[in-house]
């Protein structure tokens, strides 16, 4: 007496395997979206940085910012100096004055 029947397979476990089927693809496009906005975010090259910057006599660097078109540096004697980037050239002089 061997019955070799297959029994069927329970509602409640089939609903399982679609819940989990369904969780799995969620979860592989959540990251597939997650790796595209990372790339899309990171830049691909950064601007290049000057070699050396030649200050005027007796200041000394205390900060340094950059932009596409300009650079920035700031003094220990409360000076902004702006650069071009393309030439070198001192563009600005901003004094910053204490209130």
């Amino acid at each position: 007496m061997s019955d070799q029947s297959p029994l069927p397979e329970p509602g409640n476990l089939r609903f399982l395997r679609l819940l989990v089927t369904i969780l799995t693809g969620t979860m592989i496009a959540g990251l597939l979206a997650i790796i595209t906005l990372l790339v899309i975010r990171f830049p691909t090259a950064t601007p290049a940085l000057p070699e050396a910057i030649t200050l005027p006599d007796g200041t000394r660097a205390q900060a340094f910012t950059a932009t596409a078109r300009w650079y920035a540096v700031v003094t220990t004697d409360d000076r902004i100096l702006i650069y071009d980037r393309d030439t070198g050239d001192l563009r600005q002089e901003i004094t910053v004055q204490n209130q």
